[in-house]
């Protein structure tokens, strides 16, 4: 080993505890994901690929439609290389059709959520560009899309007949029982701008060929959550997905291949599941089981009905199974990894599922800006607990003094800022922005953390959650992962506000166990012998629920909304 590589294995620690048979340095993919798949469809077509409450979906037709919508694009709404297309669909076959099809039409992918408010769609659209928007006739989700395009947000509506997602009988009981939760879109007033999904798929219209530079066009225009601001569309290029599904599949050592089976009850809107759920799986040929929403029977009865070994999932969910009565361990016997992400892990809900369940519980990191996963534990082996990994192949990272911006050493605390092919091309038409979330060409993360000497990542928080008590750093990680130790506490979240004496403080919103009662002193009590004076919640707030976000992450904002509310004496 020469004097060059040397110094770079110095700098990157991770790779001495890689787990065997995988290399840092091995060659990343960047083929167009919509390639992938349909290579996949053609070398097992009678495979089933997608399975949605129990009705199938093989290889071949998944193609066939892919194909047939692709050729409708072009050649009835124009669809070229750069075409913004929306997609507002919860899981269901409709939406990997719909995400390829536009792909090998030429377009780019904006992803919204069905849950969204009209003004969160408008401007998300808006801001796109995008002409045509993908839907359903669900009446909650129809309403939205027809309000966009009364306003002028959208120019066409797509629209799926959910009926057609559903298996004999489900599809007739449906139709029969539930009616009223269906739209009639050739009854609106708008209905001349409308198209039927289906109608268009059945054209069996052939697609031209489309050159896809992979390094330039961009696949998929994902606006970030927004919960700091308005949402900022991250350029996802056709290299940058492609290269986290190849840095995600060499991690996995076999576990994206059949005979495996991945759960997909997370939405694929959200760029987490897209990635993880949906385009790693599909492109290696492997069965992607779905659910509309997340419900805690209908998942249990899914993983027995389908034997599903691979589970990408949020901390509340797994939170949710573990502390559920209902939940047993034969429902999960067949599940081999899950794989946490979206937020940290608290330890308590690592041990509690860990009793329900001999499944590898490993979890992952990432964010929007790159595709998304940037570290993970192993996923066949254990891994350091606490830890969030190691960086994926070819993923390189850095941890960067929040202060003075000067490169930390190992064990100290820093910003983690990442370089990797995943990473994205910038921010749509935001060059203030996206020159903000990058530093020397390092992708700034904003979260708080660092390395081990074993080059396992720790993180400790955000920097926007950060609270400066007294002049000291307080992180309210630290005060959650304190108040979930104790056997009443369900959830937590503990947010900073404002106080005259100390400058911030930490106040802790709780949610109690069914059945379990504790008052905010003997809470104290708890944690004065886990906390610091400092640490110690000003305030400890029971309510009912905790605020979440559309994918089921607890929430800080609305917790600050509420706060400010109550300190001003609104109601």
């Amino acid at each position: 080993m020469d004097a060059t590589s040397q110094s770079r294995e110095h700098l990157r620690p991770w790779i001495a505890s890689y787990p065997e048979g995988i290399d840092w340095q091995a060659q990343i993919d960047t083929t167009p994901v919509h390639e992938q798949v349909l290579a996949a469809c053609a070398r097992n077509p009678s495979a089933v690929a997608l399975d949605f409450l129990g009705g199938t979906t093989t290889f071949g037709e998944l193609a066939r439609k892919i194909v047939a919508f692709a050729g409708a694009l072009q050649s009835e709404f124009g669809v070229t290389k750069g075409s913004r297309v929306a997609l507002m669909l919860p899981n269901t076959p409709f939406y990997p059709i719909a995400y390829y099809g536009v792909l090998r039409a030429g377009g780019t992918i904006v992803n919204c959520n069905p849950l969204y408010t009209v003004p969160e769609l408008s401007h998300i659209t808006a801001n796109a560009g995008a002409d045509i928007l993908i839907t359903l006739d669900l009446q909650q989700i129809f309403e939205k899309g027809e309000a966009l395009l009364a306003a002028g947000n959208v120019k066409s509506l797509i629209v799926c007949h959910f009926p057609d997602a559903l298996p004999f009988p489900k599809k007739v009981l449906f139709s029969l029982f539930k009616r009223k939760d269906l739209a009639h879109p050739s009854r609106s007033p708008h209905a001349g701008k409308i198209s039927a999904f289906g109608d268009l798929i059945a054209r069996n219209r052939t697609p031209s060929a489309v050159v896809i530079d992979a390094d330039k066009d961009i696949a998929v225009q994902q606006y970030t959550g927004g919960t700091t601001g308005i949402p900022k569309g991250a350029l996802l290029t056709h290299a940058n997905i492609a290269a986290n599904m190849s840095q995600i599949d060499k991690w996995g050592c076999g576990l994206f291949y059949p005979p495996s089976k991945v759960v997909a009850v997370l939405p694929f809107f959200h760029i987490f599941a897209m990635t993880v759920c949906m385009n790693v799986p599909l492109c290696n040929g492997t069965q992607v089981v779905m659910l509309p929403r997340f419900e805690l029977k209908a998942l249990l009865d899914l993983l027995t009905r389908t034997r599903a070994n691979v589970l990408p999932a949020v901390p509340t969910l797994l939170n949710a199974i573990a502390r559920a009565d209902t939940a047993k361990p034969e429902h999960l016997e067949s599940l081999e990894v899950a794989i946490s992400g979206g937020a940290a892990l608290p330890d308590e809900v690592r041990n509690a599922f860990a009793k329900k369940s001999k499944a590898i519980l490993a979890e992952g990191y990432g964010l929007t800006e790159a595709s998304p996963v940037v570290c993970c534990a192993a996923l066949r082996v254990a891994s350091k607990p606490m830890s969030i990994g190691l960086p994926l192949p070819g993923t390189d990272i850095r941890f960067v003094d929040v202060d003075s911006h000067e490169v930390v050493g190992i064990g100290e605390n820093g910003e983690l800022q990442v370089k990797g092919k995943q990473v994205m091309a910038g921010y749509y038409k935001n060059p203030e922005a996206t020159e903000e979330a990058f530093a020397d060409g390092w992708l700034r993360t904003g979260d708080v953390g660092h390395v081990d000497e074993d080059g396992y990542v720790f993180l400790v928080d955000r920097i926007k959650d950060l609270i400066i008590c007294s002049g000291f750093n307080v992180y309210p990680r630290t005060i959650e992962e304190a108040l979930m130790t104790h056997e009443a506490v369900e959830e937590t979240n503990v947010i900073g506000v404002p106080d005259e004496y100390r400058g911030e403080a930490p106040v802790a919103f709780v949610k109690l166990r069914e059945g379990q009662s504790v008052s905010e002193t003997d809470l104290k009590h708890f944690l004065a012998e886990k906390l610091n004076k400092i640490e110690m919640p000003k305030e400890i707030i029971f309510k009912d629920a905790l605020p979440k976000t559309l994918i089921g992450k607890l929430s800080k904002k609305e917790l600050r909304e509420e706060y400010a509310q109550k300190k001003a004496g609104k109601p």
